[in-house]
């Protein structure tokens, strides 16, 4: 009986301790170095992998947009295929905004996308102010349309027959 209960109370006090002892050094307690040794080794981050060529598409939801002046300038926020083929085509990009509140949707062409491995995120030939320009993108155009771009579709529509009488 006194066993189990000095391995619950030395169970107990390694589980409380265990957030102590994981917590960083100050900036200041880190390795010092002798003056003109080499500088520390410091962690560099492996490139992620491009979402579009995952078969887990759901990755690319939430990837960051960076534009031509290499500023973020917004995130994937929908992919969306083309019906007929089942492949995706456009990717929408929430454009300013604070935490997704208040973005601009604007669609765009896949082809119009670049994956940056170093940043993390797609790049596009576009600033944050040329998208906020740009036809807003909502999820009842792709149901109503089936385009789900921010330009109306190319496709005309027959004239209707009008009758005089």
């Amino acid at each position: 009986m006194k066993r189990t209960s000095l391995l619950a109370a030395v169970s107990a006090l390694a589980l409380l301790a265990a957030p102590a002892l994981a917590q960083t050094a100050s900036p200041g307690a880190g390795p010092s170095r002798s003056p003109g040794g080499p500088p520390p080794a410091t962690t560099q981050q492996a490139p992620k992998p491009n979402p579009l060529k995952q078969e887990d598409v759901s990755q690319i939801t939430g990837s960051a947009v960076y534009g031509s002046d290499n500023k973020k300038i917004g995130t994937v926020n929908a992919v969306l295929m083309n019906p007929e083929s089942k492949a995706i085509d456009r990717l929408v990009v929430g454009a300013g905004g604070v935490l997704g509140i208040g973005a601009h949707d604007v669609a765009l062409p896949l082809d119009q996308f670049h994956w940056d491995a170093q940043q993390g995120g797609f790049t596009l030939a576009k600033t944050e102010a040329e998208l906020k320009g740009m036809p807003a993108w909502t999820a009842s155009d792709s149901a109503n349309a089936m385009s789900g771009s921010s330009t109306p579709p190319t496709t005309s529509h027959p004239a209707s027959p009008t009758t005089s009488h």
